[in-house]
């Protein structure tokens, strides 16, 4: 893996040969993004502050022991409501955050993979170190003189922030190349398209794009890599006799039919 001359670019070469090229996003989008989930934070603390005020003063005035239990849980709810909050849309959205998906970027590994669950919690909490000394100091000064932007907790777990035009354009194949692959006799059913992420499918779209110029034996095993990468998420049929590119092809059918290209 490798950055761009000016760290606006991440290329990832692919153990077949083949480079992927992703846009960083610039600091400028991640802290409007930043901005907008910082919003959407503000606004559900506020409401749930005034709520759990009226309700602890109700408590206290019938069990003042208990009155205390509930300030210190709605103190635990704002901790996780800072810090649970990226994760949690990181995780259930593929490494983006409404803030993220408003800006159009997403986090994803340099490795081009997205992220698991431990490493966005791991991610996230990190923000507690970001944020110092105070509205993310230390981030944005780690963002500006690292390559690709990033903060202390990409540089932790190994992500970067990129834009999502970028991973719409890995050279995937048009929907009418799509639809030439002959779709799959009705016994085999669906084999788990949808069930990809959107990575995982422009991975196979940049295959699929790229693999008339590529030797046969580097296309055989390329295709045979991306494959088994999605294999724990696909429904494969045990009789099912198709090589991997053709499981490639029915794939990218099967997610155009369904309209779930994104």
């Amino acid at each position: 893996m490798s950055l761009g001359p000016v760290a606006d670019q991440l290329t990832i070469e692919t153990p077949e040969q083949t480079s992927l090229h992703f846009d960083v996003a610039g600091i400028g989008s991640r802290f409007l993004a930043l901005s907008i989930d910082l919003l959407m934070q503000f606004l559900v603390g506020i409401v749930v502050g005034i709520a759990g005020s009226f309700a602890i003063s109700g408590i206290e005035k019938v069990a003042p022991r208990a009155g205390v239990w509930s300030a210190a849980i709605l103190i635990l709810f704002y901790f996780f409501l800072y810090f649970g909050y990226f994760a949690f849309f990181e995780i259930i959205w593929n490494g983006q955050t409404p803030g993220k998906r408003k800006l159009g970027i997403r986090v994803i590994k340099d490795s081009g993979r997205p992220l698991t669950p431990a490493e966005s919690i791991g991610r996230n909490l990190m923000r507690i170190v970001d944020w110092l000394p105070a509205m993310y100091a230390v981030g944005l000064a780690c963002a500006f003189f690292t390559q690709g932007n990033k903060r202390l907790g990409d540089l932790v777990v190994g992500s970067i922030v990129v834009r999502e035009t970028s991973l719409r354009d890995l050279n995937p194949v048009s929907p009418a190349s799509a639809s030439s692959a002959p779709p799959l006799p009705p016994v085999y059913g669906h084999l788990g398209a949808r069930q990809l992420t959107p990575e995982e499918f422009q991975l196979i779209e940049s295959f699929l794009g790229r693999r008339t110029a590529l030797e046969p034996t580097v296309r055989f095993r390329m295709a045979d890599e991306v494959l088994r990468r999605i294999m724990p998420k696909l429904n494969l049929p045990s009789g099912l006799s198709l090589s991997a590119e053709k499981i490639l092809e029915a794939l990218s059918y099967e997610r155009h039919s369904a309209g779930g290209y994104s």
